[in-house]
């Protein structure tokens, strides 16, 4: 049994997964372009990559706005496969970086860290579905799904194409609190199922097949196998694409997984007041004992970061495990990225999965 077909309104994915998308430059034009090529859905990370500008001491907000078209218009130029943007609702430019993916033509806008409710004013909300780019939001829960599709629905008369579902064991900020991570009654297959069923009242009322994703702790192509089993259209798989040759990031980010052990994946408190799953390292011990690590603040890109009370800058922090220099900074990750253990090509990735879900297929 082959991994069938992910189809979202009139796009449809040979291989029925998305690379999750991630941001301060770790998922690029680079990455997203090579997962399309193959069938599957390349993602950009927009958050935070004017940090990598070479100009850091100017217009941060328009450095942003420059990151994204550059990047987009690089994947498009490099690939006619299926290419989407993720998006945080938390972002003070939020709006603007959902514009310049419309304006772009991406075929998919994921919104993440937030509910998405109210929609960028410059598009016409009678008309959402006229627009080519579809919106895909990031949930961990059935109440934040219905919370979205309820207010689409009595607002535009619409609602979103797809849905992300998101387990605890993702990589980066997680939508639960702390002591939820590993509670037996937040897994990622509770809520997928919580998710499946909370969806059908709104597919009956506008006629529309809503495909659930995946996400968080996907692993193997038996993971995809087995939540695609619990009613899963198809997966989102971040911490897989970060040892790949194609991955945008340094080859010093990739090999912080390749040398992780278990016990060094950490949940730790973000600044933006959010848990988020990360690899320890001598940065991260150094903020756990109350050390401050200096910084200016460029300017307020997360609307609920208190950037003088809190004790690093986690856009700045991550911009520098990006380049390499882990010891100003860490490297979000996954709950198995100490799983990885060498460096491979996007291809090979991908076709293993496709290996390992057809080996639990059979079995």
């Amino acid at each position: 049994m082959k991994m069938p077909k992910l189809r979202i309104d009139e796009h449809e994915a040979k291989i029925p997964i998305i690379q999750g998308g991630m941001s301060i430059g770790i998922s690029l034009a680079g990455l997203a372009s090579a997962v399309a090529k193959l069938g599957a859905i390349g993602v950009i990370g927009a958050s935070g990559i004017g940090m990598l500008e070479p100009d850091e001491a100017g217009n941060f907000k328009e450095m942003e706005k420059k990151a994204l078209t550059r990047e987009i218009r690089k994947a498009k130029k490099m690939t006619d496969g299926i290419i989407g943007v993720n998006i945080m609702v938390a972002l003070t430019d939020c709006e603007d970086l959902i514009m310049i993916s419309v304006d772009e033509g991406v075929d998919f806008v994921f919104i993440g860290a937030g509910l998405l409710l109210r929609i960028p004013k410059a598009l016409p909300p009678d008309r959402l579905g006229e627009i080519a780019t579809k919106f895909v939001p990031i949930v961990s829960s059935a109440r934040a799904m219905k919370i979205i599709f309820k207010y689409w629905a009595k607002n535009y008369n619409y609602i979103p194409d797809a849905v992300v579902v998101e387990g605890p064991l993702a990589g980066g900020h997680l939508g639960f609190k702390k002591e939820q991570i590993n509670n037996p009654g937040y897994t990622l297959e509770k809520i997928l199922s919580d998710v499946v069923n909370a969806i059908k009242p709104f597919e009956q009322q506008f006629s529309k097949n809503i495909p659930i994703i995946a996400a968080g702790g996907i692993y193997t192509g038996e993971d995809i196998y087995k939540v695609m089993q619990l009613g899963a259209h198809g997966v989102q798989m971040a911490t897989r694409f970060v040892a790949t040759h194609e991955c945008d990031a340094s080859i010093e980010f990739k090999e912080a997984y390749i040398k992780c052990k278990k016990e060094d994946i950490v949940t730790i408190n973000s600044p933006v007041g959010m848990p988020g799953r990360a690899i320890r390292n001598q940065f991260l011990k150094d903020v756990s004992m109350g050390i401050r690590k200096p910084f200016k603040c460029p300017w307020k890109c997360l609307k609920t970061c208190e950037f003088r009370k809190v004790q690093y800058c986690i856009a700045l922090a991550l911009t520098n495990a990006q380049k390499g220099n882990l010891e100003e900074g860490f490297a979000f990750a996954g709950a198995d990225a100490y799983r990885v253990d060498k460096i491979i090509s996007v291809k090979e990735l991908i076709e293993n999965l496709l290996k390992e879900y057809e080996e639990a297929a059979y079995t």
